[in-house]
């Protein structure tokens, strides 16, 4: 197997805690390379993490040879940037979620992806984690026999940092609030199991006032083998209403998917 050689564009927190440890962790794949605007935080994260080179400027690590992959762990508004640019220098992309701040971008990177033949994969780790994967073969199985429909809620607390105006509540870099950060996960998982969800409509309100973008949003959908959906998302909501759940109702039953803590 050929050895995986990852440069890292961004080293925040989702490289410490969530994604970045098991690059180094699965076999036949290491980091190679980091790169941030900030050289302390660029050089900090590569003594830290024993990585042998590290950059403030992103063209200088796609450039390096020993890099054959890159991963883009920055806010969204910079995703179409450096996933481009990569697949141009040849290089396969690893982007985390969502895949760009708008929709145009997110076609710039389809669209560069098929003319390069280079691939852009997007973190959506939950449809292979061995929970998930146990209840697609639930449902596959037809243990819960015929699906009926899917319900979403997604309800949880205002964030402490939230009056501070974190960038995941600044549409110019994220491109909405924390909808777009979370209901992706969701939404991922049922397209994987169900197919691409060809009709949806939708509400969204800002209730709180605490930042900008929405911070509720409600939405029916249809997914292209005829299943209905729903879903709910609250970001500032009592904390002892706190979910991250799917239902899946079938004709003879229902498995419900539920996360403890926010991912």
């Amino acid at each position: 197997m050929k050895e995986i050689s990852w440069g890292f564009i961004g080293c925040g927190e989702v490289t410490e805690k969530k994604s970045g440890p098991a690059f180094n962790d699965v076999e036949g794949s290491h980091i190679e390379a980091v790169m941030c605007r900030t050289a302390e935080r660029a050089r900090s994260y590569a003594e830290r993490h024993g990585i042998k080179h590290w950059y403030t400027d992103a063209i200088s690590l796609i450039e390096n040879p020993a890099v054959n992959a890159i991963y883009i762990a920055t806010p969204p508004a910079s995703h179409a940037t450096y996933a481009i640019m990569a697949m141009r220098a040849g290089k396969p992309v690893y982007v985390e979620k969502p895949l760009a701040a708008s929709y145009e971008d997110c076609v710039r990177i389809n669209r560069v992806s098929e003319q390069t033949g280079v691939p852009c994969f997007v973190a959506y780790y939950r449809r292979y984690l061995p929970y998930f994967q146990k209840i697609k073969e639930i449902v596959e199985k037809g243990v819960i026999g015929k699906v009926m429909t899917v319900q979403i809620r997604y309800d949880c607390p205002p964030r402490e940092d939230d009056t501070k105006k974190p960038w995941r509540v600044c549409p110019e870099i994220s491109g909405g609030g924390y909808f777009y950060d979370m209901a992706p996960h969701q939404l991922d998982l049922l397209q994987d199991m169900f197919g691409v969800i060809t009709r949806a409509h939708g509400y969204h309100a800002n209730r709180a006032g605490l930042y900008e973008p929405e911070d509720t949003v409600s939405a029916a959908f249809m997914f292209e083998n005829g299943i209905h959906g729903s879903g709910s998302w609250c970001f500032v909501g009592h904390e002892s209403a706190e979910e991250d759940r799917i239902q899946i109702i079938g004709d003879k039953g229902m498995v419900s998917s539920m996360v403890c803590k926010r991912l």
